[in-house]
């Protein structure tokens, strides 16, 4: 009886040193049957999964040796992306659009014109929703937030970029000039073989602006639908969002100000490194076979 005393002791120190302590709730069929109702709805908390432990395992444990039960299966809290669901058709448009652009190099993307309106709100929300995932599973479909934009008293605005630096930052008050594509472009440097980057909004879609772009853009790059993180520029729009929140703003005129003012500081190598980025862009896509990427 006393060797086994000491055997035992061993084990737990042994476990004690490894940073682990031994389960006196749970035996193996238990932690199954909690990483299988994890996997069944990822957004569950740790208490309420020990409220379904209580309920169905008929043991009463706390949502911290929960945790402790899915950290050693290799699952961490992680903040639910939030990402627009792609079609399967569009998926298809983008895996096709991913494989003819594949081939083109740095020389090639450096001479786009990246456009896009965005919309600022005087107020935003930071709420978050938590799900649980094994690494490199945040992108899939049943561990993301779908999402709406919303807020009260906002401004818009259109803006473009390239490999040199940003274009033009206007203020939408009525409909847009296409004079500014023209203006930013000779701001740019690209005026006479700039390409133009167009997305699926019914704006840049329509038969005038479509007419207007075979007369006055050398090349026009059109994309798929839902395909928001292959324009670069959206990366632009976040870490101007990031940027203006260190402002003090309590009207819209704060917000178009800051908004300017952060718009010209940023940095020539930022963009430069956003559209160098277009070719593993690319490539996610491929690999994802149509599907959300991490950008």
């Amino acid at each position: 009886m006393k060797q086994i005393t000491v055997e035992v002791r061993e084990i737990v120190v042994t476990n004690f040193q490894n940073g682990t302590t031994p389960n006196k709730k749970f035996n193996a069929y238990d932690e199954r049957w909690i990483v299988r109702k994890l996997k069944e709805n990822p957004k569950l908390s740790a208490p309420k999964l020990s409220n379904k432990v209580e309920k169905y395992l008929q043991k009463s444990v706390n949502p911290e040796t929960v945790r402790r039960v899915l950290r050693k299966n290799n699952f961490h809290g992680r903040t639910a992306r939030n990402k627009l669901f792609v079609s399967d058709k569009n998926k298809k448009r983008r895996l096709e659009f991913a494989r003819q652009y594949l081939t083109k190099d740095f020389s090639f993307w450096k001479e786009v014109i990246f456009p896009d309106e965005s919309k600022f709100n005087l107020f935003h929300s930071d709420s978050k929703v938590t799900v649980w995932c094994k690494p490199n599973e945040e992108f899939k479909i049943r561990n993301m937030n779908p999402t709406v934009k919303h807020g009260r008293g906002s401004v818009m605005v259109w803006g473009c970029m390239s490999a040199t630096g940003t274009g033009n930052l206007e203020f939408i008050e009525g409909n847009m000039d296409k004079k500014n594509l023209k203006s930013s472009a000779e701001k740019l440097g690209i005026l006479n073989c700039f390409k133009f980057y167009s997305d699926n909004d019914p704006k840049h879609t329509s038969h005038i602006v479509k007419m207007w772009q075979l007369y006055n853009c050398p090349k026009v790059i059109n994309t798929p639908p839902q395909s928001p993180n292959l324009n670069v520029i959206e990366n632009i729009w976040h870490e101007l969002e990031v940027r203006i929140r260190k402002h003090t703003i309590t009207n819209k005129n704060d917000l178009k100000k800051a908004l300017q003012e952060e718009w010209t500081k940023i940095e020539h190598d930022f963009t430069q490194n956003l559209v160098q980025s277009m070719l593993k862009r690319l490539h996610a896509v491929e690999c994802s076979r149509g599907y959300l990427t991490k950008y």
